[in-house]
C-alpha cells in the first residue's frame, strides 16, 4: 500500500499500525499529527507516508517511549532511534533456529513454522522448550519487528503458532487439585498474554494448578477470582509494551487489594527496569525464575 501511495481510511490505519481510532483522533487534536485529508463523505484519509510514520511510532511506544517525544521526529529519525534500542544485529552469529524461524515468517510458511515449533517442543520437552527456545525466539522476533524487518501480521502469525504449541503442551498435563493454585492474568492495558502461557507451560509439569483468566482483568475481578478459587498466588505478566511508570503503582494497588496470604508475582522483561523492590511483590524478570519462585513458595508454605 505504501508503494502504491493509496490513502487509507481510519479503520485500515488502525489495522495497519495497531493504534486505536481514539488514539489517532486524540493525537490529531493534541499534536497536529497525523493530519489526514477528508474524502467526499468527510471521512479521514491517511497518506502512506503518515501510516509509515505511525507504524514506526507504535514500534517505539512498545519499548516504553512516550508519543509526545516521538511525533515531532521524522521517519528517518524514528528508524534510527529504533536501531539504537535493539541489540546489534546478530545475523551472522544468531542461533540457527532463530534465523530459521525469521525466514519462515518472512516467507509466510505457516506449515513450516508450525512443524518447526512442534518438533522443537517434542525434542526438548516443554520446560526446556520454554526457557531455551521460546524466550530467545521472542526476543529475536521482537527485535526484528523493531527494526521493521517483520510486519505486524507476521509477528501475529508467530504469536498464534507459538500459543497453539504451548496450549497443546499444557493440555498434556493433568490439572492438580492441590496447592499451589496460581491465578494467571494481566491487568487492564496489558493485552499481551504469551507470558501467561509460558509460565503455565513451565510450571504445570511441577504439579501446579494454574487458572488463567486471560488478559486485561480489572483489579476488583482479580481480587474476586483469587478469593473464589482460593488462589495461593496471583501471577501477572508484563510485556515491554506496558508503560514502566505505571507498573509500580498498579502492583502496589493490587497488593493492597489482595489478602496478605496470597502471594503476588510479577514477571516479564520490563520488570528488570524497576529500580526498587516492591513490598509483598516477587519480581520474576526471567521466565526461568518462575521455577525458583515456586520452589521458594513451597519451602515457605511448609
Amino acid at each position: 500500500m505504501e508503494s502504491s501511495g493509496a490513502a487509507l481510511n481510519i479503520s485500515a490505519v488502525e489495522r495497519e499500525t495497531g493504534l486505536s481510532k481514539d488514539v489517532l483522533r486524540i493525537w490529531e487534536r493534541r499534536y497536529g499529527f497525523p493530519h489526514p485529508d477528508r474524502d467526499d463523505n468527510a471521512e479521514r484519509q491517511y497518506a502512506a507516508d503518515e501510516v509509515a510514520k505511525l507504524r514506526a511510532i507504535k514500534r517505539l511506544m512498545d519499548t516504553g517511549l512516550r508519543p509526545g517525544k516521538l511525533i515531532r521526529q521524522s521517519l528517518d529519525e524514528l528508524n534510527a532511534l529504533a536501531e539504537q534500542r535493539v541489540h546489534p544485529r546478530r545475523d551472522a552469529i544468531a542461533p540457527a533456529i532463530e534465523r530459521d524461524v525469521l525466514t519462515l515468517l518472512k516467507a509466510h510458511d505457516v506449515a513450516g513454522l508450525h512443524g518447526t515449533l512442534t518438533n522443537l517442543l517434542l525434542r526438548h520437552g516443554v520446560q526446556r522448550f520454554v526457557v531455551e527456545t521460546v524466550a530467545p525466539l521472542n526476543r529475536a522476533v521482537g527485535e526484528a519487528w523493531m527494526r521493521g524487518e517483520l510486519q505486524v501480521f507476521e509477528e501475529h502469525l508467530y504469536t498464534e503458532q507459538l500459543q497453539a504449541a504451548l496450549r497443546s503442551a499444557i493440555s498434556a498435563f493433568p490439572r492438580q487439585p492441590g496447592p499451589p493454585r496460581i491465578l494467571l492474568t494481566t491487568i487492564p492495558g496489558e493485552q499481551h498474554g504469551i507470558g501467561l502461557l509460558m509460565v503455565d507451560a513451565l510450571i504445570s509439569p511441577e504439579g501446579v494448578q494454574c487458572i488463567s483468566l486471560g488478559t486485561q482483568t480489572p483489579f476488583e475481578d482479580i481480587r474476586r477470582a483469587a478469593l473464589a478459587h482460593k488462589a495461593h498466588v496471583v501471577a501477572l505478566s508484563f510485556s515491554m509494551a506496558f508503560p514502566l511508570r505505571q507498573i509500580g503503582e498498579a502492583l502496589a494497588s493490587l497488593r493492597r487489594a489482595l489478602p496478605p496470604a496470597v502471594a503476588l508475582w510479577a514477571g516479564g522483561e520490563v520488570t528488570r527496569r524497576l529500580r526498587k523492590s516492591l513490598p509483598g511483590v516477587q519480581l520474576i524478570p526471567e521466565i526461568a525464575d518462575a521455577l525458583a519462585a515456586l520452589k521458594s513458595w513451597r519451602a515457605e508454605s511448609r
